[in-house]
């Protein structure tokens, strides 16, 4: 399988403000972002080949329009951390790769920010208390690459893995997939979490719950 994690998204509060914690923890902030038409908007922090998102709906009208309604993305952070799992992992192709294609069945999603003829591609089949999984193909390298802070005051560069845990019922194809090929592990457990593993994952880490349902590893 040739594709990477391009960046994770975790749903969060309005605004973002759990955000705070990961700069108290050392994380340097790179630039918000907002998705219009679409009606969510995010807070980013940038390592050096992903970047991790703290996501919310800013706008429920927009967020449950007909054309974007099946993302589930209104569905998923309005339940978030009950009926439904607060994590979406997109990929993009792999690095000095040709894009191949979503590596799972999916269906093309063209959001109203992106130029025309631009689609997303989103998995089919995944329950709503597993992780939503994206495919940018059109995606060549970490976006932003060079206009983000990488160099952090927390000894981080770059994500070598990453893992969910998610209740037995938050199985899919495209998780089974993604575990095989290396690109994420999933595992079973009665609440939802999320760990990134950075570099060799040998000085230390820290746990963001409850804040967030996050593990840090470097």
């Amino acid at each position: 399988m040739r594709t990477g994690i391009d960046h994770i998204f975790i749903c969060c509060s309005v605004g973002g403000d759990e955000a705070e914690a990961l700069v108290r923890l050392g994380l340097k902030e790179g630039t918000a972002n907002t998705h219009p038409g679409q009606g969510t908007a995010c807070r980013r922090f940038f390592f050096s080949n992903m970047y991790l998102e703290l996501f919310w709906v800013s706008d429920p009208l927009e967020a449950q329009a007909e054309a974007v309604l099946p993302t589930r993305l209104w569905e998923r952070w309005s339940k978030r951390g009950r009926a439904a799992c607060p994590y979406g992992i997109v990929l993009r192709p792999a690095d000095h790769t040709i894009d191949a294609g979503a590596p799972f069945k999916s269906w093309a999603y063209r959001p109203k920010y992106m130029p025309p003829g631009i689609a997303i591609d989103i998995a089919r089949e995944t329950p709503l208390s597993g992780p939503e999984f994206f495919y940018l193909g059109f995606q060549q390298g970490r976006a932003r690459l060079d206009h983000e802070p990488v160099d952090h005051m927390l000894p981080i560069r770059s994500l070598t893995k990453a893992t969910v845990w998610r209740p037995p019922g938050g199985v899919s194809e495209a998780a089974d997939a993604l575990q095989t090929a290396g690109v994420l592990v999933s595992k079973d457990a009665d609440e939802y979490l999320l760990e990134l593993q950075f570099d060799e994952a040998s000085r230390g880490s820290a746990d963001l719950r409850p804040v967030l349902p996050l593990t840090l590893r470097w």
